[in-house]
């Protein structure tokens, strides 16, 4: 999302808490489906943290490399921009089945 405010932070505190109420979402979705167990829970937990730690991995990477920007609101809006992807992405995959 994009907001016109004259201060950057006012605008990335609003994303920042739009991606945590979405986390949030795919956190219960993944809990559910955990909690049910059997095949579909064990594989579940297995990729909740190999997409994490992949997703960890890849931000520090970009930090090493210059790829989250010089500023300080450009590195925020790039790390929620990286994490949204993921987190939607989960949500697409555990809204379908």
């Amino acid at each position: 999302m994009k907001y016109s405010f004259a201060n950057p932070w006012a605008s990335l505190s609003l994303d920042a808490w739009s991606l945590s109420l979405e986390a949030a979402n795919v956190i219960g979705m993944r809990m559910m489906k955990i909690a049910a167990g059997g095949a579909a829970g064990w594989t579940e937990s297995r990729l909740m943290l190999s997409e994490k730690a992949e997703a960890g991995l890849a931000l520090q990477v970009m930090a090493l490399t210059g790829g989250l920007g010089a500023t300080g609101p450009v590195a925020a809006r790039r790390t929620l921009k990286h994490y949204g992807r993921k987190v939607r992405a989960n949500r697409r995959r555990l809204s379908r089945g």
